[in-house]
């Protein structure tokens, strides 16, 4: 009997024990559980969706960087981010594709100072692309207006003239300052001396026909053919008379511009002028009156290119004066230049040769072999 009491309680000792081993691991079982949820499970998905940071290691630099990533919002309590390893280094950002590059604008000169104690010098040097054949002055021609407040571009037309023409070259370096000069072919070709001059001085020379013939009436209006020669052997006069290059520039006489000589003329990359001020100076005669009307209307208009004439003489005796009140009211002045020099044509050039009525055949050897001083 001993025997089979101490055999049962061994037996219940076991049991007891084994029950205790089941009940603490279904004890330990949940918290098991939601350790391995918070780690691993993704969270319950919702609707809403709000960003959360994730930072990236960037081991080439061993900085971290933030990313922003869109993670689902859970109802479950708020959870520690995720740091996630990078392995290798993130790629550089890929460049933009670039378009051609635009070419770099030429550097800006300064203005040449002026070495007159009373003098204006300019203000700036505009240079004009005459491809096309732009149309410039705002009285007839809108789109290029490249004047700014207070500016002033000068011009004179009709010459070259005996006295007239010496006189606004010298009241303009007087004052150090420059202008374009519209040549009628035919007063060239009397005076080149004057004309080159004009050049020398450094002034822009253009061209204004062969003989100041209104291009809009008849013959020329109903005969292109003869409009064009007025035009081209202007120029091939004016060419001849510098002896040496002058500008794409032209005007036409009594600003008369009709449709076909201006897109002839851009055919020929020779820009045309009209003008923004126009003086009436060949109405006015007296000094005071010219200078008068040029400062009433550059007051009301504020900047202009101004329309003069070299082949007046109260023009030439105004000029003086009117740069001094320039200057006094702060008006600059403007210089145009072309960027490329205007092309002749050969046809032209020779029929300008064939109206010099006073050269002939006899007249081939230089001046220095024909006379020569043996006396003085």
């Amino acid at each position: 009997m001993r025997v089979v009491v101490i055999v049962f309680a061994a037996l219940l000792t076991l049991g007891l024990a084994a029950f205790g081993v089941v009940a603490a691991q279904r004890a330990n079982a949940p918290a098991a559980a939601i350790a391995t949820a918070t780690q691993v499970a993704p969270p319950a998905q919702s609707t809403r969706e709000t960003p959360v940071r994730a930072p990236v290691a960037d081991l080439a630099q061993n900085q971290i960087a933030e990313v922003t990533k869109p993670t689902v919002a859970t109802d479950a309590p708020a959870v520690a981010p995720i740091i996630l390893a990078q392995n290798t280094p993130a790629p550089a950002p890929t460049a933009a594709p670039q378009s051609a590059a635009a070419p770099a604008p030429s550097p800006v000169k300064s203005a040449p100072a002026c070495d007159k104690p009373d003098g204006m010098g300019l203000a700036r040097t505009v240079e004009i692309d005459t491809t096309g054949g732009p149309a410039f002055g705002t009285e007839h021609f809108k789109q290029y207006d490249f004047l700014r407040d207070k500016e002033v571009v000068l011009t004179f037309d009709d010459g070259p003239w005996p006295e007239n023409t010496p006189m606004v070259i010298k009241a303009l370096t007087d004052m150090c300052v420059k202008a374009t000069f519209f040549e009628i072919g035919e007063h060239a070709t009397w005076r080149p001396d004057i004309s080159k001059m004009v050049a020398a001085a450094g002034m822009t020379i253009g061209s204004h026909t062969w003989s100041h013939k209104d291009l809009a009436k008849n013959p020329y209006a109903k005969d292109i053919e003869k409009a064009k020669d007025e035009i081209e052997m202007g120029v091939s006069a004016v060419h001849m008379a510098v002896d040496g290059p002058i500008a794409p520039f032209f005007r036409f006489p009594d600003l008369q511009q009709p449709a076909d000589l201006m897109a002839y003329l851009g055919t020929r990359n020779i820009a045309i002028f009209s003008t923004d001020i126009d003086t009436f100076d060949f109405k006015i005669h007296k000094p005071e009156d010219v200078v008068k009307s040029a400062m009433t209307k550059l007051a009301k208009n504020g900047k202009g290119i101004v329309l003069m004439h070299d082949f007046q003489h109260g023009t030439a005796e105004a000029l003086p004066e009117l740069l001094r009140q320039l200057k006094a009211g702060g008006y600059k002045i403007v210089h145009m230049v072309a960027k490329q020099p205007v092309t002749t044509v050969a046809k032209y050039d020779d029929m300008v040769r064939a109206q010099d009525k006073f050269s002939n055949a006899n007249n081939t050897r230089p001046q220095t072999s024909v006379v020569k001083t043996i006396s003085e």
